[in-house]
């Protein structure tokens, strides 16, 4: 089983998101879009026609989304099957946060790694909306 296909996305906490993302689309002219994020948009290389996004999003500070408040960045990796690698990684120790979500936009599921740091795993949709 592939287990990670690429990034999806990169987050971080901003002490001000506003002067973060003024900062990123004004200096490396990045288009951060009114909700601290941009999407940099391909396609895949073995199936053209199957497009993808990986998401650059700026988060407040305060924010709990990346588990403990010392981790200042999160990384989001895609994946082909993201109910066979949990159960994959569950098998071999791996620390697998409890909460599941899934939208429209995939099914996403987060883990711990040895040094505390929440990842984020995201299964695309197959067909339709990618990002």
């Amino acid at each position: 089983m592939k287990r990670v296909t690429g990034i999806g996305g990169v987050f971080f906490r901003s002490k001000d998101p506003a002067a973060s993302n003024a900062w990123y689309r004004d200096r490396l002219g990045l288009p951060v879009g009114e909700d601290g994020s941009t999407m940099f948009s391909w396609r895949e290389s073995d199936e053209p026609d199957r497009p993808g996004a990986t998401v650059w999003a700026t988060f407040e500070e305060g924010t709990d989304y990346f588990g403990t408040s010392g981790q200042q960045w999160m990384i989001n990796y895609r994946v082909d099957d993201l109910d066979g690698l949990l159960e994959q990684l569950k098998r071999e120790g791996v620390e697998i946060v409890p909460h599941r979500e899934e939208h429209a936009y995939g099914k996403f599921a987060w883990i711990v790694d040895p040094d505390g740091n929440r990842i984020e795993l995201w299964e695309p949709p197959r067909e339709g909306n990618q990002t």
